[in-house]
């Protein structure tokens, strides 16, 4: 064979060899992606518009080269055992997964297929992760904020509302982490000077009930705790410290969007954009188990400057120039 034979047929060894490398690459791949609210809403949209975005600038288009399932979670554990089942079903090659309750799930339901978890406030207590640096199994993912992060809570309450002497707490009891939070603020509680009182809130009439029964004695204010099921009712809670004119810190944006006086807490959205980067590494080939649980870069506080002067509260002046957001 001459020369140039031998470097025809070597070419095309090459080329052939390439080609299951070239089909792989070309496969369409898949997420599950489960989120912990309805469909319609304001929440469910913003964070997947963040996470769809982010996706597509590393190069994952919907419909081009990838394939993205979704389900819709409630306060309802078996419908979340049933969406769960149906997701590791379609056999997607990562599944993205909103809150505690939609990632036990998931859990439970599969220990190969990659997990990544968005707003999951203590993944090692859950039991989803060996450790927040070395997370050992199949799931990692983004936690919204550290415990220590109550008392702070309590700080800015009594900043903005300084003749606040009892403070109601809501939580979740069914809540991993409550215990965590609760404990928090509990620490600093002495040094402003208040009395705690906490609630246990799973549904909209136990919320009511708590809130109208701790406004009945004067001087209160609000503190609600991180837990999806009290910020899908964050609507409620608003109306009700407004109407019991409670001074009020909140978790998340969301509340303070909706008349809620002031938040302290991470972006989700901006967690579920760098979830994206997660999805991203394990698509290429990278394991759960060696990327750690990452925490926030950064926590933002919003404010209502409308909701203070209706509660006829004048806000420092330093608390509003300290404000990511300041809606008026």
């Amino acid at each position: 064979m001459s020369g140039m034979g031998r470097r025809k047929v070597v070419a095309l060894l090459g080329a052939a060899a390439a080609w299951p490398l070239a089909a792989r690459a070309e496969r369409t791949r898949r997420i599950g992606v489960f989120m912990n609210y309805a469909e319609d809403t304001p929440q469910s949209r913003a964070r997947l518009a963040s996470f769809v975005q982010a996706m597509e600038e590393l190069g994952w288009t919907a419909g081009r080269n990838v394939q993205i399932d979704y389900r819709w979670g409630v306060a309802d554990a078996d419908r979340n055992r049933r969406n769960a089942a149906e997701l590791v079903a379609l056999a997607p090659d990562v599944l993205l997964a909103s809150a505690t309750a939609v990632t036990a799930a998931l859990v439970q339901t599969t220990r190969t297929i990659p997990i990544v978890f968005v707003n999951v406030v203590d993944p090692v207590g859950a039991g989803f992760v060996q450790s927040m640096a070395r997370p050992g199994g199949n799931a990692t993912g983004f936690i919204p904020f550290e415990y220590g992060i109550g008392g702070k809570w309590l700080e800015l309450l009594k900043q903005v509302a300084p003749g606040v002497r009892r403070v109601a707490v809501l939580h979740n009891p069914i809540v991993v982490s409550r215990s965590g939070q609760l404990g928090a603020i509990e620490a600093v509680a002495p040094s402003f000077r208040v009395e705690l009182s906490a609630f246990s809130v799973r549904d909209p009439g136990e919320i009511e009930w708590a809130v109208t029964r701790f406004a009945q004695a004067p001087n209160g204010g609000l503190i609600v705790v991180g837990a999806p099921s009290l910020e899908s009712q964050h609507e409620l809670i608003v109306a009700l410290a407004a109407q019991h004119r409670l001074p009020a810190v909140y978790p998340y944006r969301s509340y303070v969007a909706a008349g809620g006086l002031m938040s302290y807490g991470t972006d989700l959205v901006a967690q579920f954009r760098r979830a994206a980067g997660y999805v991203d590494r394990i698509l290429k080939g990278e394991k759960p188990a060696d990327l750690p649980v990452q925490a926030p870069t950064k926590y933002e506080l919003a404010m209502n400057v409308k909701a203070a002067k209706a509660l006829g509260l004048d806000v420092p002046a330093k608390l509003i120039a300290r404000a990511d957001e300041v809606i008026e």
